[in-house]
């Protein structure tokens, strides 16, 4: 009876869960370089929410090829050109659009239209006005790489915060900084694969195993031994994918993208597999280090889509970085006081470790199989 409740609740938890969107949610990505009073523009909108919108998949076959893409080229331009202004909403700079491609990100194929705007005289200031698929999906965001005179600043528009305005003659590195790195605590805020592994290793960390065949899991004697617990497996993560997100990001080391978000998914099966059947336990810290070197190359895939800027790639590259390790010390701040406090109940030893664990494995195991074979089992 227990097993079969394990799988029920596993398998409901899979079935609400938004596979699909495992690991990036959706974006878009905008460049724009200011040059006097001409903006040279480069937007990167994903086909799927494009084909959400205009329905580009005219056979509905699932499969979004370059002629239908090509079909709807005017429609495309026209629906997405028509949610981004520029300048002053009293005389914007009108655009006109100068290319139209498509390309692949770390999450599927994307729409690439290359514009450009033209200003009434070269803005000191630039305010950008977004609107891209907000009434469709609220959750979208715009994500912006300001380009002028050598500095470079990153932004982030969404459906609460559709406008922003850049003073052009202060883009600082400190700026640049803060920028990047608020992008690292989104990323890891969002990043549910990444989210999942972490809580995955955490979950044990309250309790200690037990010699008794009728209880295999005892409550941690004292805060200080989950904390010290804790601070183990969460330093190895951190250092592993510290080593791997630096060496892709300077473009040492890069893996295929399916390759590396399949074994992401796996990671997360086995630390969630490894708290029903314990495998490893006391080491636990060096499961965190070996994926962690894994889920370094999600990380520089998300920030290679920011795009890097070359002249400050030492600032971005820790500034995410930093980002990325103060999301995950929320999240352990949240995690461990609430786990000690229950950790003696069975809510915590039997629903929330077990039952969760199981959820958690399920559910990666569906993004393992979508990652590896490139198919849709659940809705997303």
């Amino acid at each position: 009876m227990k097993w079969q409740l394990i799988v029920a609740v596993a398998l409901a938890a899979a079935c609400v869960a938004s596979p699909g969107n495992a690991h990036k949610p959706s974006d878009s990505y905008l460049t724009l370089k200011v040059e006097n009073e001409r903006i040279v523009g480069q937007w990167d909108v994903a086909l799927r929410d494009l084909d959400f919108a205009l329905g580009l998949d005219i056979n509905q076959d699932g499969d979004i090829t370059w002629g239908e893409v090509k079909a709807k080229r005017a429609d495309i331009s026209a629906y997405v050109l028509s949610r981004l202004t520029l300048g002053p909403a009293s005389a914007p700079c009108p655009t006109k659009l100068t290319d139209e491609l498509i390309d692949n990100h770390s999450d599927g194929a994307y729409a690439v239209l290359r514009f450009t705007a033209t200003c009434a005289a070269a803005p000191k200031t630039l305010a950008v006005r977004y609107g891209l698929f907000f009434d469709l999906d609220p959750q979208h965001r715009g994500l912006i790489r300001l380009e002028y005179q050598g500095a470079t600043r990153a932004g982030v528009l969404s459906a609460e915060d559709p406008d922003q305005t850049f003073t052009l003659a202060e883009l600082s590195k400190w700026e640049q900084f803060v920028d990047y790195g608020r992008e690292g605590i989104w990323h890891i805020w969002t990043g549910f694969d990444h989210i999942l592994f972490l809580l995955s290793l955490l979950l044990p960390a309250v309790l200690v195993r037990s010699n008794e065949a009728a209880q295999r899991w005892q409550p941690a004697r004292s805060f200080r031994t989950a904390f010290w617990d804790v601070v183990k497996v969460v330093t190895a993560f951190t250092a592993a994918h510290s080593i791997t997100l630096s060496l892709a990001a300077l473009g040492v080391v890069s893996l295929p993208s399916r390759l590396v978000e399949s074994a992401i998914a796996l990671s997360v099966v086995c630390a969630a597999l490894n708290n029903i059947w314990p495998v490893v336990y006391e080491k636990r810290w060096a499961i965190a280090f070996c994926f962690g070197l894994i889920h370094g190359f999600g990380f520089a895939a998300v920030l290679a889509d920011l795009g890097l800027p070359q002249a400050s790639l030492l600032i971005a590259l820790v500034a995410f970085n930093l980002g990325v390790e103060l999301g995950q010390l929320v999240i352990v701040g949240i995690f461990l006081p609430v786990a000690y406090a229950l950790r003696a109940t069975g809510l915590y030893q039997r629903v929330i470790f077990i039952y969760a664990s199981a959820s958690i494995a399920l559910i990666a195991f569906v993004w393992l199989i979508q990652r590896a074979f490139n198919v849709q089992l659940i809705g997303g």
